[in-house]
């Protein structure tokens, strides 16, 4: 196969974390071709859609590319595209879907689909799934998340379009900069924001779970938090454990993986703390260095053997 990653700048990536990454190595020993280009790198001319691309030489050691050659193609030419550029979910990258679709109406398969990124908001999402969700509020309204604070005492506030556990708080009665941190992320009542009871299972990691192509990957990564921290994110210092899936965990990702392969998400990255589903992961998920060096599961062979499938 001709793969196209469309990932944030190469010389930015960590080649001993970083899932895509792990997946050009992957697709690289199986034989395909793989190519890089930025989401600021798409083009359309003349209703057709392309990139200006680099043609990879990837490689195991940690300087691991090199540009053979780099040329202009359309994404026709290549028989998947793989959406990988991280958040946030801002005008630049919706504009890059759009681009995005106007391949996929010439013809591409790009992965995910340009509408499900669009679509599905990586916090809201969950949405979908009441029967797997604590207790959420979503508003913009500081009266709203106070009465929600006062009904539960101690809860999650969280932007809807940033990772990484960026924006995170958690807010307590007794805090007193809970009025201010509100104004600051609902920036004075205009932009909605998500709050959650907050789940003291925490403590015992923010599993990660992934879904690919309607397959659950059968090791969870259990991301722990730092002592004194409530985020579990690798990105805010959490501790990554490779753990098999609980039987809840697996419920959850079981009657979350058809709705994800329905609506065009070929790669999905669940949350869950506890029992409780707290995302749903569709712009670029990641765990799977983590998963196959703590348990020899090798998630990006089986990421590219699905991407042969199809």
């Amino acid at each position: 196969m001709k793969l196209l990653f469309v990932v944030d700048p190469l010389t930015g990536l960590k080649p001993y974390k970083d899932s895509s990454v792990a997946m050009m190595r992957a697709a690289a020993a199986r034989g395909h071709a793989v190519c890089a280009a930025e989401a600021r790198q798409l083009r359309v001319a003349d209703g057709i859609a392309g990139a200006a691309c680099s043609t990879l030489d990837v490689r195991r050691d940690d300087d691991w590319f090199r540009i053979a050659h780099a040329d202009t193609r359309a994404l026709t030419d290549f028989d998947a595209v793989l959406m990988r550029s991280d958040p946030p979910v801002d005008t630049n990258y919706l504009l890059a879907t759009q681009l995005l679709g106007v391949a996929e109406h010439n013809g591409a398969r790009i992965l995910n689909r340009p509408a499900a990124l669009r679509d599905f908001n990586e916090k809201l999402a969950i949405l979908n799934f009441p029967q797997f969700v604590a207790p959420t509020l979503v508003s913009a309204s500081a009266a709203d998340i106070g009465t929600f604070l006062s009904s539960h005492g101690d809860i999650i506030v969280k932007p809807l379009t940033e990772m990484g556990g960026s924006g995170i708080f958690r807010l307590t009665l007794a805090d007193p900069n809970r009025n201010a941190i509100v104004e600051t992320l609902t920036q004075r009542g205009q932009r909605p924001v998500m709050a959650q009871r907050y789940l003291p299972a925490i403590s015992e990691g923010d599993k990660r779970i992934l879904l690919i192509d309607g397959e659950v990957v059968p090791w969870a990564l259990a991301r722990i938090p730092l002592p004194g921290e409530t985020r579990g994110n690798l990105a805010a210092g959490g501790t990554a454990r490779a753990q098999p899936l609980s039987a809840r965990d697996r419920e959850i990702a079981e009657t979350v993986a058809p709705w994800a392969q329905a609506n065009g998400i070929f790669l999905a990255g669940l949350d869950v703390i506890g029992d409780c589903l707290t995302e749903i992961n569709v712009t670029s998920p990641t765990g799977f260095q983590e998963i196959a060096a703590q348990t020899g599961h090798d998630v990006a062979a089986q990421f590219i053997a699905a991407l042969e499938r199809r």
